[in-house]
């Protein structure tokens, strides 16, 4: 039973990452949206097989329904796309969360505190009306990725985060500061965020 949904999920972002990942199509199919879904999408049944959390599985669905959004042309498809995105990020804070332990975990607390903060600086003054959902997502995120210090027992899952927050900043850099290479951004960012959700699923499994 896990065979299945794994390599549909495999298969789905391979053929995303080498058909379609990084290039800006207005007119893109439904079938690219379809697969660009089922990349995460597939990994919802693995997820519940393995006895995820609920939190997890529903960060993944909410995962699967950002990326359809964010495939599909238009201003309310990117809304739509942040707001799926921020839920998943806040249903994935809300799973890890607990006490962080070590020092280590402290040090990448603060380098993630002062990664949101910069935001200001290299990416607040480029996003124009967006301004405020962008901070705001900045800090669900940030969120999400100090949370996941408190999975230090499971360092996939720290991995994982670190991997979706990586992610999240090159399409922040990508939608808003880029001028040039859109494209090896696009191509860098998809395998960082696949791998994210990966490890994120088989960190959380029957914890």
């Amino acid at each position: 039973m896990i065979l299945i949904p794994a390599l549909l999920s495999l298969s789905c972002a391979l053929w995303f990452w080498v058909r379609s990942a990084g290039r800006d199509d207005p007119h893109a199919s439904w079938t690219v949206s379809a697969i660009k879904t089922g990349a995460v999408a597939f990994l919802v049944p693995l997820a519940c097989i393995q006895g995820a959390p609920g939190l997890i599985v529903a960060g993944l669905v909410l995962g699967a329904l950002g990326d359809l959004a964010l495939s599909r042309p238009g201003v309310r498809w990117f809304w739509a796309g942040m707001g799926a995105f921020g839920l998943g990020h806040a249903a994935y804070a809300l799973a890890f969360a607990d006490m962080p332990q070590g020092t280590w975990v402290w040090g990448l607390m603060l380098a993630v505190l002062v990664l949101v903060a910069s935001t200001e600086f290299w990416l607040a003054p480029h996003t124009g009306p967006l301004r405020m959902p962008v901070r705001i997502y900045g800090v669900i995120i940030g969120a999400m990725a100090i949370a996941a210090l408190s999975m230090s027992d499971r360092p996939v899952v720290v991995i994982g985060a670190f991997l979706f927050l990586v992610s999240d900043v090159i399409l922040a850099l990508r939608l808003f500061v880029l001028q040039r290479h859109h494209l090896l951004a696009g191509r860098l960012l998809w395998p960082l965020y696949y791998l994210g959700q990966v490890f994120i699923m088989l960190g959380m499994a029957a914890r």
